[in-house]
């Protein structure tokens, strides 16, 4: 057999049990908002002029324009459309942009673990070194929030072989990394089961505008045809669609413009969708009688008695 990471099962999306998310939604939508602090001139960075010179000031002042002033009006369009939000959430935040994390707060957003900086990585970290650093994020987000964060996303979408085991470990319940399914699917871990939901690898302007290169009507353009796709699909199975924007990048007001354009799309059909957070979704799953797609033994097998009665 080929090596395998045995995190989760196989199960094609068309043998799972049926549900409904509430008020009979068959799509539930959730937005994450990166808000991202970096270290000036050193370690990992996002970039819009590439191959800058040290020290770089013109990087880092794009970057600085989202904690400023993008994620200000970006927390204002969400609002004015009545969209909940989740806040991907660089911990140093708190010191350098305290205004806006008070302006998510009164905005009643999710906050979601996303490392101390984003000059960050848990790659290659040792195993006590990142369950410390893990555990680190938790503390500071629970001291400023009054509750642990129930989610996590990785800074650069990086793990090592043991983050998933550590993030339970650490009291997270499930985490926003990873897209091999339209439905949140329970991965198997040491301890307890963690539950990952569907994120939208390409439905993120990092990895997407900034990355790909591609232009904010693109951006915006993919937006809409993957809700309206996923609308029509959702008849037939219940489903999860994100959207990933970052302060920074979308904040800036050409970008704005055009992702209000798909904001204003979805909100039209909001009847036929929840639009929600991730931890809303996260509790419903959990929550329903049939336990769909997990959650998994030890060897990457589904424990759910309905899984086993539909794949016989």
């Amino acid at each position: 057999m080929l090596p395998g990471h045995g995190r989760y099962p196989y199960s094609p999306i068309t043998r799972r049990p049926d549900y409904c998310w509430p008020n009979g939604a068959r799509l539930a939508l959730y937005i994450a908002m990166g808000v991202e602090e970096y270290v000036f001139s050193e370690g990992l960075t996002e970039n819009i002029i590439a191959g800058g010179s040290k020290p770089d000031f013109v990087n880092t002042s794009w970057r600085d324009y989202g904690n400023r002033v993008g994620g200000f009006r970006l927390l204002d369009r969400f609002a004015s459309r009545g969209m909940p939000l989740a806040i991907l959430l660089n911990t140093e935040v708190y010191d350098h942009a305290p205004d806006l994390m008070q302006a998510a707060r009164a905005h009643g957003a999710e906050i979601v673990g996303h490392g101390l900086t984003n000059s960050d990585t848990l790659a290659g970290r040792s195993e006590a070194n990142e369950a410390s650093y893990l555990k680190h994020v938790a503390d500071r987000i629970a001291a400023q929030e009054g509750a642990a964060p129930r989610g996590w996303s990785s800074p650069w979408l990086a793990q090592t072989e043991r983050t998933f085991d550590l993030l339970g470990e650490a009291g997270y319940g499930y985490v926003l990394d990873l897209r091999f399914d339209d439905q949140p699917v329970w991965l198997t871990t040491r301890s307890k089961p963690l539950l990952a939901l569907p994120y939208g690898l390409e439905l993120n302007d990092s990895s997407t505008i900034v990355g790909r290169q591609a232009t904010a009507e693109a951006f915006a353009t993919m937006i809409i045809d993957e809700f309206d796709e996923q609308l029509a699909a959702a008849e037939h199975q219940p489903l999860v669609m994100s959207i990933v924007v970052h302060s920074f990048i979308s904040g800036a007001p050409f970008r704005l413009r055009a992702l209000t354009r798909a904001l204003d799309h979805i909100a039209a059909q909001r009847h036929r969708v929840w639009i929600t957070t991730p931890g809303a979704i996260a509790d419903h799953f959990a929550a329903l009688p049939a336990r769909p797609i997990g959650p998994p033994d030890r060897d990457g097998r589904s424990t759910a008695a309905t899984d086993a009665a539909i794949s016989d």
